[in-house]
């Protein structure tokens, strides 16, 4: 469905003209068009298609959404898949959305998919710029990118927050495990990296001026959203490492207290051994046993029994196994 729809003229909004006229006017010089949709079926974007003569595959792409970033050309148009990102910290997820971008003379169609990175801010924004927006739709093109690229920033700050969390647990005194959850964020982590990643070289052929359809006026701009780009690519790859270290050190840690597990069952098993050793011996049917002569039989017996395991109680304390 179509959430908006401006002409703007000499970098200024054209409220005159009404949606149906938008295909009189966004070709004359001077004038584009900005029209914004928001999840359109395939009825509901033929018209569009048809008036803006957009390629077939890349009309595919935006209904179906699903697309990996990516930066492709048909014929005067570029088209352009950027990933949005929302973290949502209660659960600990990263919602990845999208945002696609047809780029043409004298018009741009942004298609949106998911809900991060709403575009009423940017459009605001440019309105409020009219020196920039007299560059045509290249202008709308990075302030979109641009947008995109800033909302990683919490996004990546949510995911570095947890993952302190994670630390601190995997090295807390007590028995936690916590290894489903470093699991869960690695993989949000990794899903993350695969929103930013192929979008750099997308970004830096802008910032280079492969395409006419940016004004070169524009192009150094793009620059700045790759350099943020490469910087929420390294702190994402830091993240999924601290992860993975975090993963071996709580492997570690658990490997570590079943060690002492076993020593403790071991000295205990020691410690029970011995009086069942000495009971044992001391019940064998000998014609010349303790308690037929001696009073104190018995109670010799318990006490070397107890000496016996106390002393290695005392032991297996000092050397940490107990």
């Amino acid at each position: 469905m179509i959430v908006e729809c401006g002409v703007y003229r000499d970098g200024h909004r054209d409220g005159s003209v009404p949606l149906e006229r938008v295909h009189e006017v966004y070709r004359e010089k001077g004038v584009f068009a900005w029209i914004g949709l928001y999840e359109p079926t395939e009825d509901e974007f033929d018209a569009i298609r048809r008036e803006f003569s957009l390629h077939p595959l890349a009309v595919e792409d935006a209904i179906e959404s699903h697309q990996r970033p990516k930066l492709e050309l048909f014929d005067d148009m570029v088209f352009l898949v950027l990933k949005t990102a929302q973290y949502v910290d209660p659960i600990e997820v990263v919602k990845i959305g999208e945002i696609l971008v047809f780029l043409g003379e004298g018009f741009v169609i942004t298609v949106r998919h998911g809900e991060g990175s709403a575009l009423d801010e940017v459009r605001s924004r440019l309105e409020d710029d009219p020196d920039l927006l007299r560059h045509g739709p290249g202008a709308v093109l990075h302030a979109v990118v641009d947008h995109v690229v800033d909302d990683y920033g919490p996004a990546i700050q949510g995911l570095e927050n947890d993952v302190v969390e994670v630390e601190e647990q995997v090295f807390t005194p007590g028995r936690p495990n916590p290894a489903e959850r470093i699991y869960r964020l690695k993989r949000e982590v990794l899903q993350f990296l695969r929103a930013t990643i192929p979008l750099i070289a997308p970004v830096e052929r802008l910032a280079r001026g492969h395409y006419g359809q940016v004004h070169p006026e524009v192009q150094p701009y793009f620059r700045d959203v790759t350099d943020h780009l490469v910087r929420a690519r390294d702190q994402l790859e830091s993240l999924n490492d601290l992860l993975t270290s975090a993963l071996d050190a709580n492997l570690t840690q658990v490997s570590v207290r079943q060690n002492e597990d076993m020593r403790k069952i071991s000295a205990w098993v020691a410690m029970a051994a011995i009086p069942t050793l000495i009971a044992g011996i001391y019940g064998m049917n000998f014609e010349h046993m303790p308690e037929l002569s001696w009073t104190f039989g018995y109670p010799m017996a318990l006490l070397l029994m107890a000496a016996i395991c106390g002393t290695l109680f005392w032991r297996f304390k000092r050397a940490g196994w107990l």
